[in-house]
């Protein structure tokens, strides 16, 4: 049921042969599924001259031939869907649902990308002379090193390899090392809808040791990365030594305000089931609830009852609604913010606690009655844990929402026009829900500011990060 797992380097799959490596673990079964070969040295200094030489083709190669590449990449993403997906439940843990939906997602955007690399305009510019012509014309960036994380296996590595191909760029990507298998899949798409040797490359290794590598290189143009602060500030450090270009999309710590004028089920509803989505373990997961007095007890008491409902479980089996974490380090971490929570004076309302002795489980947590200076309220729990607080005044919300360094994702729920507006304007977040949690499309910009990063992934902004601009003066 799951697959074998390989580098893919210029073209070739290369598996084991006596490189070091590490086993890949089923989170719902603490059990290997395959192991997975590190790359060497040499086998990153081969991906960084397979991709300067597919640059040197996928550069001159028309944008309409180009889509027509990853067109043909994103059919063969939803043709193999259910494959794909129950790979992706196996070594990361969401339900199988939840998998499919980000697999089709994926194809959808390879397919704006696709589309998009065809109108990625330029301009021509009047000049001041009689017979001058000013053109500024987009051109590729050139070889793109990408990191992407384990909570979204094809989804992330999908934007970074859809702009970067739809640029004209070639990529060398490292996803992650322990939900490797969804992304050898999504690579395998694009080779067999025809990118050239070189353009997509894929490897695996020590993290630090693959960036360091790669990013140090003068072949390497641009990085790209999803995955925490600090790692992110450091990878930033090390491309700026390079002027190399770099989009950071860092971590997030979403507040969901919720106003006194709101409908407290059906907001606790929508927002529930959003947050406990792949078991929290979303960058845009809300994850810091601040509900108005007047609705807060009933907006607590219908949301405490969609997480007891929920049956967790293996992603695989029918019925279950959540999955494991992806991981044992987030158990612990899950373990400490409780902890942490209590001694605060937290109330653990439901759950809290691991759940069985096999597989990495986690009960649906709500939390209330604990001080906005704990660890709950101030760092990314990533898992599914809910701290639910209560307010009073908008300007008293908007300080405490807009208190911390992160500014990924914010959301707010209200039945007045005049409020979605303040609150919308109010919040400082890279995207805003309000009334909706649709805020990651294709078609949209997807990014953070203060130290949730910058740059965007997604939208025309998504392809524009991956291209360089050139103004031409010709007499």
């Amino acid at each position: 049921m799951y697959t074998e797992l390989a580098l893919h380097i210029g073209g070739n799959w290369l598996d084991g042969g006596g490189r070091k490596g590490e086993d890949v673990i089923n989170p719902a079964t603490e059990k290997p599924l395959a192991r997975l070969p590190h790359a060497s040295t040499g086998d990153l200094d081969q991906a960084l001259d397979a991709a300067r030489k597919g640059f040197e083709v996928w550069r001159a190669t028309s944008a309409y031939d180009r889509a027509k590449v990853l067109r043909k990449a994103a059919n063969h993403v939803r043709e193999r869907a259910e494959n794909i997906a129950r790979i992706m439940t196996q070594e990361q843990g969401k339900v199988l649902a939840e998998a499919r939906a980000e697999v089709l997602v994926t194809a959808d955007i390879i397919e704006w990308f696709a589309e998009e690399g065809r109108r990625a305009y330029g301009r021509l510019v009047p000049g001041r002379a009689k017979g001058t012509r000013q053109i500024v014309v987009q051109e590729p960036v050139g070889v793109v090193a990408a990191f992407t994380p384990w909570n979204f296996p094809t989804l992330t590595p999908a934007r970074k390899i859809g702009a970067s191909l739809a640029a004209g760029c070639a990529i060398i990507i490292k996803a992650s090392e322990e939900t490797p298998g969804a992304c050898v899949e999504l690579v395998r798409c694009f080779v067999d809808a025809g990118a050239p040797a070189g353009v997509v490359n894929l490897v695996f290794g020590v993290p630090a040791e693959i960036s360091e590598h790669l990013i140090a290189s003068d072949t390497v143009r641009k990085i790209s990365f999803t995955g925490s602060v600090p790692v992110g500030k450091h990878l930033a450090g090390l491309a700026a030594k390079g002027m190399k270009r770099a989009t950071m999309e860092l971590g997030g710590h979403s507040p969901v305000v919720v106003f006194g004028d709101a409908d407290p089920e059906k907001t606790a509803d929508t927002i529930a089931a959003f947050k406990y989505r792949n078991a929290g373990q979303v960058c845009i997961s809300p994850t810091r609830f601040y509900v108005q007095e007047p609705v807060y007890n009933r907006f607590l008491k219908r949301f405490t009852e969609f997480a007891d409902a929920i049956k967790l479980g293996d992603g695989l089996e029918t019925g279950v609604t959540m999955g494991p974490l992806a991981n044992a380090r987030r158990l612990d971490a899950m373990e400490a913010i409780v902890q942490d929570s209590k001694s605060r004076g937290g109330k653990i309302v439901t759950g809290g606690k691991r759940r069985g002795n096999q597989g990495y489980f986690f009960e649906p947590t709500v939390v209330t009655d604990i001080p906005d200076d704990s660890k709950l309220m101030r760092e990314e729990p990533f898992g599914p844990i809910a701290p639910i607080v209560s307010f009073k005044s908008f300007d008293e919300v908007v300080a405490r929402a807009n208190s911390l360094k992160f500014g990924l994702a914010a959301y707010a729920f209200t039945a007045s026009a005049q409020t979605a507006t303040a609150i919308g304007d109010a919040l400082e977040s890279g995207m805003v829900g309000v009334n909706s949690v649709a805020i990651s499309t294709p078609e949209t910009p997807f990014g953070g500011v203060k130290d949730s990063g910058y740059g965007h992934e997604g939208g025309i902004e998504g392809l524009e990060v991956y291209m360089v601009r050139k103004f031409i003066s010709q007499a």
